[in-house]
């Protein structure tokens, strides 16, 4: 049966030091797969699109696909690609993707031979030219009219980011939302972006990169929300980390902050993505923007308690139901 959402995004071997310097080295991760079970959370028709190369555990998409996930959206290429994703937590809130060797010379572990010529894992995302191996086209959706209501676009290439979009709504998909990469949210790309969040039914980057595009002198938080609005987009959330969200609903006229739902912190990676996922779902189930605020909320919280995308789907029965009612008058309209 057709996924009722789809997220589009990467499958990812992850190289992971937390804020705690525990370490998680060669796991599952990327970001297609944390957004895809913030998803799942809510929602058991969920299906990712992404590309992997030939050698990409196929132990893992067997893993992700018994936790309910579609793969068949999935494509292998025929050659290898490197998929590798390195992070250290500097804090909470706080995380660097490069120099491997010197943060785990300081957390005093071994560096993985895997990450010896390691550089980043966003690097060509900012292409405007052309593809890259693992970015995502218009060829790897479906033929024909999609039946999913709705889509998520993790971070990834510009050019996936730029005309994927349109692409999904001319077959059919009625909701598309984008978190951009870091990559483009710079001032270079001021125009660009103005087309690329035009007619999205949201747009979903972190504060740091909505103040890294406004750079050099960027405005206050609601003015930035505010101004990506205005590029044609009715609901603009801009994730905080553990100081929660603020969320400008362009329609009502109405901002709330939302604070992050309380969680006993393991690790901090994937959260934002399953928040995305579960702000997918909450807004095509309920057509609130702060309710879908709520679900994208606690689908996080849960994120963060384990390690791995697929903790998510562990949770106790009825705790994602129970925290949302927890959290509800805890927002603020502002």
């Amino acid at each position: 049966m057709p996924s009722r959402y789809l997220v589009l995004g990467g499958l990812r071997e992850d190289y992971c030091i937390t804020h705690a310097d525990q370490a998680y080295l060669g796991v599952l991760g990327g970001n297609a797969a944390y957004a895809a079970a913030g998803a799942a959370v809510w929602a058991k028709s969920v299906g990712i699109i992404s590309r992997i190369g030939s050698n990409y555990p196929a132990e893992w998409l067997k893993l992700i696909k018994a936790a309910g996930i579609d793969t068949e959206g999935v494509r292998v290429l025929p050659d290898r690609q490197d998929t590798r994703t390195f992070y250290k937590y500097l804090s909470l809130q706080e995380r660097v993707d490069t120099n491997p060797a010197a943060h785990f010379l300081k957390a005093g572990i071994p560096l993985p031979s895997a990450l010896a010529d390691y550089r980043s894992s966003t690097e060509g995302q900012d292409n405007q030219n052309e593809f890259g191996p693992l970015a995502i086209r218009p060829s790897d959706l479906p033929t024909g009219q999609i039946a999913a209501a709705g889509a998520h676009l993790a971070p990834g290439d510009y050019l996936t980011h730029s005309v994927m979009p349109a692409r999904l709504r001319e077959v059919g998909v009625r909701l598309v939302t984008v978190d951009p990469s870091t990559r483009y949210m710079q001032p270079d790309f001021r125009h660009k972006l103005r087309i690329l969040v035009n007619g999205l039914s949201a747009f979903l980057p972190s504060e740091a990169e909505a103040r890294s595009y406004f750079q050099p002198r960027p405005p206050g938080t609601w003015e930035m929300a505010e101004e990506f609005a205005s590029f044609g987009c009715p609901i603009v959330l801009l994730k905080r980390g553990a100081a929660g969200q603020y969320l400008w609903d362009n329609n009502a006229k109405r901002r709330w902050h939302i604070p992050a739902s309380p969680a006993r912190v393991v690790d901090v990676t994937g959260a934002g993505d399953a928040y995305c996922g579960g702000f997918l779902v909450g807004l095509d189930q309920t057509g609130d923007a702060l309710e879908a605020g709520l679900w994208g909320n606690v689908s996080a919280s849960l994120a963060v308690e384990g390690h791995g995308p697929l903790f998510l789907l562990g949770a106790a029965p009825g705790l994602a139901e129970a925290r949302l009612e927890t959290l509800r008058p805890a927002v603020r309209l502002n």
